[in-house]
């Protein structure tokens, strides 16, 4: 009957201090690990929160030009911005602002001054909380005979202004023919 009692005793010792500093250590380094993951899906969120409002000022301020007649050379946004469409009397040639080939893309060079009216700065929306604004710039390339429009081409960009950094604009690229 004793050596059962001893042997009971001796199968029920628990965990040593290795055993446990030893689990401190692993479960410390994932919770590490993990806070560290925070501060970068914060970043990544702004990211996407920039991109997405670029993108949509683009797409709107795009509609609205595929949108015009091709006799048209310019017209007045929603926004209340004068904006050309190109100039039918030099085909082929890209006039707005300049555009550079980055990656066999073309992208608007936003180096220098807004060309103008191939370009604005939106208005501050008062619903954002960070008072964003936003870059608007194109390019258009006319084809036609020289006196009309058959086809157009805009390369619209949009990026953020201000804040802290460079931020790369957003581009869109299309093409509309009568």
């Amino acid at each position: 009957m004793r050596a059962t009692v001893a042997k009971r005793k001796l199968s029920q010792r628990g965990f040593t201090l290795m055993e446990v500093l030893v689990a401190t250590i692993v479960l410390l380094t994932g919770i590490v690990a993990t806070a560290q993951l925070v501060p970068v899906a914060v970043t990544m969120n702004n990211t996407n929160r920039r991109d997405s409002t670029a993108l949509v000022i683009a797409q709107r301020e795009l509609s609205q030009m595929i949108e015009q007649p091709m006799s048209s050379i310019q017209f007045t946004d929603n926004l209340g911005n004068v904006c050309n469409l190109g100039d039918p009397t030099q085909p082929l040639v890209t006039v707005g602002s300049p555009v550079v080939v980055i990656g066999n893309r073309p992208v608007i060079n936003f180096g220098g001054a807004q060309v103008p009216n191939y370009g604005f700065n939106t208005p501050v929306d008062p619903e954002d909380p960070y008072g964003a604004r936003y870059d608007v710039r194109w390019a258009v390339i006319t084809s036609g005979n020289g006196t009309s429009a058959s086809s157009r081409r805009f390369i619209l960009s949009a990026r953020l202004v201000g804040g802290n950094g460079y931020y790369l604009p957003l581009t869109l690229d299309a093409m509309v023919e009568k």
